[in-house]
């Protein structure tokens, strides 16, 4: 059997030519068959220059024809143009063309309006699928690898029926972006309605319904901190302007990594006033789960038996682990009870040296620690914690559950309104709130104290 691939122009009259003779011949001969492409002329180079570097051709003319080796597999073996067709039908078949030209003009008028009438059925179609519209930035960071497929399995953004992903990177390859999107399209996921690559800031966080920022920026040789501090906050101020001008109004901002977490929200929150500060947080998800896996190895327990550790302070920072509300269950000793039943996590733990020393120590160099050893960052714990917290924004914690959240203080706790400070919260009816009944100590008070300094004075240092 003969299999020809015919592809062309739609306003090219030799495609239109060729096409009609094509259909005769596979009306006509039993054995011959023929597969039809047609593409609108702003498309037509695009597609031939892809397909053509894809199988190793050189062609540049209107229309294309190739042979399909359905009986040996592999590439498909170029013809050539029309004239080629053309003298290929007429040497094996015997059969030549006599058309018109006026014919061939009519036919192809009519095949560029039939393309345009599909593509305008396709616009249509699309325009009835309302994607959210989700941007990460700095996505060729390896913990947005990771996050992709979270934030398109069900029990993420609940409420979105299909998700339309732009991956931004200002320092990145554009060469590296495509074949992150491709790979994303590979993925095959059904709520993926479209992914797009950014390599400028123009037109970035347009429409946005979430965006995750994971902006990290490097020193260059013996860059000061200061300084680095002071590239972050302009990069983030421009971020705060962009999307105060171009995302929604309810739009919600995740910012998540290893440097200046609190402050780069606080920078946001200044240069974005018009939308609603409740709706940016400073994510201390992972730093919370690296504590629960620390105490799960001490007492010999999964990391998801420990629950409701708060992360209190200077995310990337001064921070402190509160575990006045942690809980293990599953926990083996003197008392048993169902699944549900726990016990508080400073009545297992009996050794305080190791609580106000080691432990402490081990959660701070955690991520340092799992990068040493994987020559990466810690990126699966990362995209891990973002993927939580939108289960939980979406979601109402069960009752009791604590959840801590880098968010805008309003004085609670004595912390100095207008910081952005990690404290305890729960989720309820698509947002959050502060958890009130928390017992703040002395010795509590003067850790939260140590950390609203660290944080005041970065934000002098950003401001200058």
């Amino acid at each position: 059997m003969a299999k020809f691939v015919l592809a062309g122009r739609a306003d090219c009259p030799y495609f239109a030519k060729a096409e009609i003779l094509a259909d005769f011949l596979q009306k006509n001969l039993p054995n011959f068959r023929i597969h039809k492409i047609c593409q609108h002329p702003k498309d037509w180079q695009r597609w031939l220059e892809v397909t053509c570097v894809q199988n190793g051709w050189k062609h540049k003319v209107s229309p294309i024809v190739w042979r399909e080796l359905i009986d040996r597999g592999g590439r498909g073996m170029l013809l050539g143009g029309f004239n080629d067709f053309l003298e290929h039908v007429q040497q094996y078949y015997g059969i030549t063309s006599d058309m018109r030209t006026a014919l061939m003009l009519q036919i192809a008028t009519e095949n560029l309006q039939k393309v345009e009438l599909c593509m305008e059925e396709d616009e249509r179609l699309h325009s009835l699928v309302q994607p959210q519209h989700i941007w990460i930035s700095s996505s060729l960071n390896p913990t947005c690898y990771h996050l992709i497929p979270l934030l398109c399995d069900l029990g993420v953004l609940q409420d979105a029926p299909a998700l339309f992903l732009h991956l931004l990177d200002v320092e990145g390859s554009a060469e590296a972006l495509e074949g992150l999107r491709m790979e994303a399209e590979d993925l095959a996921l059904a709520r993926l309605h479209q992914v797009s690559t950014h390599t400028c800031l123009d037109h970035a966080f347009l429409h946005a319904h979430l965006i995750i920022l994971l902006d990290e920026l490097q020193s260059q040789g013996e860059e000061e901190e200061d300084t680095l501090l002071t590239k972050t906050a302009e990069r983030f101020q421009r971020y705060g302007q962009l999307m105060d001008e171009g995302a929604r109004k309810d739009v919600r901002v995740i910012v998540a990594g290893n440097s200046f977490v609190n402050l780069k929200v606080s920078v946001l929150l200044e240069n974005a006033s018009s939308l609603d500060s409740s709706r940016f947080i400073a994510m201390a998800t992972q730093l919370e789960n690296e504590a629960r896996a620390q105490i799960a190895q001490k007492l010999q327990l999964k990391p998801a038996d420990v629950r409701d550790v708060i992360v209190w302070g200077n995310i990337s920072g001064s921070f402190h682990i509160d575990l006045q509300r942690a809980k293990v269950f599953q926990c083996e000793g003197a008392i048993w009870g169902p699944p549900e039943f726990s016990r508080p996590v400073p009545e297992i733990i009996y050794d305080w040296k190791w609580l106000e020393s080691d432990f402490l120590n081990l959660v701070g160099s955690q991520r340092t620690t799992v990068a040493t050893k994987t020559q990466r960052p810690a990126a699966l714990s990362a995209a891990n914690g973002i993927a939580a917290v939108l289960r939980a924004w979406d979601s109402d914690s069960a009752p009791g559950e604590v959840s801590s959240l880098g968010v805008l203080s309003t004085g609670q706790f004595n912390i100095p309104a207008g910081l952005v400070f990690s404290m305890p919260v729960s989720f309820q009816g698509g947002s959050w709130a502060v958890l009130p009944d928390i017992t703040i100590s002395k010795e509590l008070q003067i850790k939260l104290q140590a950390a609203a300094n660290q944080l005041r004075a970065e934000t002098t240092i950003a401001s200058e």
